[in-house]
């Protein structure tokens, strides 16, 4: 063992010692790799379908290097793992246009066994691509996606070159922000797009969101940009947030968190704009039902956490603060009624640099951890490698991305069939 996994494998098992005195229940899952080098491949964020409906076929990326930013001439594998036969890479496409955390917002289309999505670049536009996993037909549609409906009728979307301007690593390179001396555009902002015809519609521009006060003060006299949307889990809303920063400022300096935050929620229309989190610290949120969200906030007077938002109202509870205290990547994970079990994680940070993912149960108020995972140093800012818990339609496997085993960033699959019958 060298001294690197020495070091390591005590820090695993201090941790895994000090669990339940902290009241956490830690359990050994079954674990394995699904890709392998020389290639990194990853999936990124945790609010798509990784999964096919059967559970047999995993989405993934693939690309050659690791460490910096993508730029315009950089493209990223597009492909398929058969869980059934030996976790065998079949290659669909590539894209010209991804990130690391999101990567190039690729999907399954829901209610669909056989199309995926994804963005790219092409002829200075970005696009989307549907893409049959059977027949290997393509479609482009006109407009990049960032979410789609539960139905697989329609997605909703943002300028992706905005925010590559102002949240460097969200968007994507190749295409400048063409409104980048404008605060407030009016041209661009929030559109929906029909996914099989690829008509298309603005719903909010980015100066009309800019006219609403913040707190009782004016925002105007900022640089304004939509990030993170969500469609509910009926499609009858989404969620979106609206962020903005007094000016610009050298990449790295962006790269962190000084900018204000509000989250706002619409009918599939756009109507009835609402207000549902005017704190200004939003973070990761999931839509928990139709009519409310869990996000990790921080309401006025009370500590950030994890804090369910009830739509109309702004009404907020706390959940999980116990066993749930720093921020991650939730979700629902869909056994029972869809509501009794949160998937999370949190991020590398500390000298021990371990990512946990793990499983809260609300009723019972238990949080079972499903193994530590070490992120090395390089992995940091832009091209950090957050594990991203996705899980299957079934809610019996989970996938992360994860550089712990010292070959870069691959994808592993989790077993946790035996957790969600306890």
């Amino acid at each position: 063992m060298t001294l690197h996994s020495r070091r390591i494998f005590l820090q695993q098992s201090l941790l895994a010692l000090s669990m339940p005195l902290l009241g956490y229940n830690p359990k050994t899952v079954p674990l394995r790799a699904i890709t392998k080098g020389p290639y990194y491949h990853w999936f990124g964020y945790y609010d798509k379908w990784q999964f096919d409906p059967t559970g047999r076929y995993v989405l993934g990326m693939q690309v050659d290097f690791q460490h910096r930013s993508p730029t315009e001439k950089d493209s990223v594998k597009i492909g398929l793992i058969d869980l059934q036969d030996n976790d065998r890479w079949t290659t669909l496409g590539e894209s010209r246009s991804w990130g690391w955390q999101q990567g190039c917002m690729l999907q399954w289309v829901p209610q669909s066994t056989t199309e995926v999505i994804w963005n790219d670049r092409v002829d200075n536009q970005f696009v989307s691509h549907v893409v049959n996993i059977k027949t290997g037909k393509k479609r482009t549609l006109p407009k990049a996606v960032y979410a789609l409906s539960p139905d697989g009728k329609w997605a909703i979307g943002t300028e992706f070159s905005r925010i590559q301007d102002l949240r460097p690593g969200y968007g994507y390179s190749g295409i400048p922000d063409p409104y980048f001396e404008v605060k407030a555009p009016k041209e661009i902002g929030l559109y929906k797009m029909d996914l099989q015809t690829g008509k298309t519609q603005l719903l909010f521009s980015l100066n009309e969101l800019a006219q609403l006060p913040h707190q009782g003060q004016s925002v105007v006299d900022n640089y304004h940009w939509f990030n993170h949307l969500l469609v509910n889990t009926d499609a009858s809303r989404f969620t979106f947030l609206h962020r903005w920063r007094a000016k610009r400022e050298d990449r790295q300096i962006m790269a962190r968190t000084n900018f204000v935050t509000r989250m706002f929620t619409a009918n599939a229309d756009g109507s009835n704009l609402y207000c549902i989190d005017p704190s200004g610290f939003t973070s990761h949120f999931i839509w928990k039902d139709p009519r409310s969200i869990c996000a990790y906030t921080r309401p006025e007077g009370q500590p950030s956490g994890f804090y369910i938002l009830d739509d109309f109202t702004g009404k907020y509870t706390r959940i999980g603060a116990d066993k749930m205290k720093v921020n991650g990547h939730q979700t629902y994970l869909p056994v029972g009624n869809g509501t009794e079990w949160i998937l999370n994680d949190n991020y590398a940070s500390g000298q021990d640099r371990l990512q946990t993912p793990y499983l809260y149960h609300i009723p019972t108020d238990r949080r079972t951890d499903l193994g530590s995972f070490y992120s090395p140093p390089e992995f940091v800012a832009e091209w950090r490698c957050d594990l991203h818990p996705r899980f299957s339609h079934d809610g019996t496997k989970i996938c992360i991305d994860s550089p712990h085993e010292g070959n870069g960033r691959q994808m592993y699959l989790l077993d946790v069939s035996e957790i969600i019958k306890s």
